[in-house]
């Protein structure tokens, strides 16, 4: 490629260019955006930016608009452009991105920016940021106890979930996602969960043959039963917690703790600098941010942000027949469910 020229990577490509630049989270690899465009049918994407002093690499879905045109979403995770270098061609990216959209016929831009990258404060041009709240992260690199550091309440949870005899096991590359698949969708029932959070069947088998590497399943059992399962995705340097899922006795008997804490013990053990624990339900500071929060008091919180951008204003007023130009709530507002 020409330095300065912005440019679609090819599929071959894609993994082996983020290897290179050391970027490679899972939430940008073409594996994992394979398996997101079943959950928001689109085209993976990977944008990349070259010039002396570093790189710009941008992983997104491009998806069609139903009555003509395009728009481009970051997947279900954390992405955004990610810059790579001593002196990354940032702002030189939104601009060539900006052109970009003009020639390819794009409307809008929604971002999920990554909070472990930091992205977020890079962002330039057209792009309105809106903080959602905070993530979790639990250091693991460090040499101190893992439970002695956890909130009092999550270590007397974790002894009451081995007194009433909970195993973990934790698997390394499952080829079967169909026990956890059920005690899922059996958790976002309870919930009373959005439709867009009750994940097809495809979606857990791409996550068996597009992440075989990257997928890790720690399940905990109470006299044979499962109560509790967690998917997560592993590396280079860090390890994210996907989904999970619990039944009401594993919710009384700690088994969630238990589970995360052997997650954390096997993350230190195989060198990850951390364990990205996220955020609560639409990104929010509530009950799930909190019992997140109490494994890393008072430390570990990292910023989250999403980014709204409009690239054809007439276009996009059309769709969603307004004369005003607004970013507040679901965006891009003609895709809002129900409309």
């Amino acid at each position: 490629m020409k330095t300065g020229d912005l440019v679609e990577v090819a599929g071959a490509e894609w993994d082996p260019l983020l290897a290179q630049l050391g970027c490679g989270d899972v939430y940008v690899t073409r594996g994992y955006l394979a398996g997101a465009r079943l959950l928001d049918p689109g085209d993976p994407l990977l944008l990349h930016l070259r010039e002396e002093g570093g790189d710009v690499v941008f992983a997104a879905l491009l998806r069609e608009v139903p009555s003509g045109g395009l728009d481009v979403t970051s997947p279900y995770g954390y992405g955004g452009p990610i810059a790579v270098g001593a002196d990354p061609p940032v702002a030189r990216f939104y601009e060539r991105y900006g052109e970009w959209c003009a020639r390819r016929g794009i409307i809008s831009t929604f971002l999920r920016f990554h909070p472990l990258f930091e992205n977020a404060a890079q962002a330039q041009g057209a792009v309105m940021l809106e903080r959602l709240g905070r993530t979790v992260s639990w250091q693991l690199d460090g040499g101190d106890d893992l439970l002695a550091g956890v909130h009092p309440t999550h270590r007397n949870k974790v002894r009451k979930a081995l007194r009433a005899g909970a195993q973990v096991e934790l698997v390394e590359r499952p080829t079967d996602l169909s026990e956890f698949a059920a005690l899922y969708g059996a958790t976002m029932t309870r919930l009373e969960a959005a439709g867009y959070y009750r994940f097809p069947e495809a979606y857990w088998a791409s996550l068996c043959t597009e992440l075989p590497d990257r997928l890790v399943r720690v399940d905990v059992r109470v006299e044979g039963t499962l109560v509790a399962s967690a998917l997560f995705l592993s590396g280079p340097r860090w390890l994210h917690y996907h989904l999970a899922a619990t039944s009401d006795a594993g919710r009384s008997c700690g088994a969630s703790n238990l589970l995360l804490l052997e997650a954390a013990q096997y993350g230190r053990e195989r060198g990850f600098e951390l364990l990205h624990l996220g955020a609560g339900l639409g990104g929010r500071e509530d009950s799930l941010f909190e019992f997140k929060a109490h494994f890393a008091p008072g430390r570990g919180l990292r910023e989250l942000y999403v980014g709204k951008a409009v690239h054809d204003r007439d276009r996009y007023l059309t769709l969603v027949r307004d004369e005003e130009l607004s970013f507040d709530g679901f965006f891009p507002a003609y895709r809002r469910p129900g409309t």
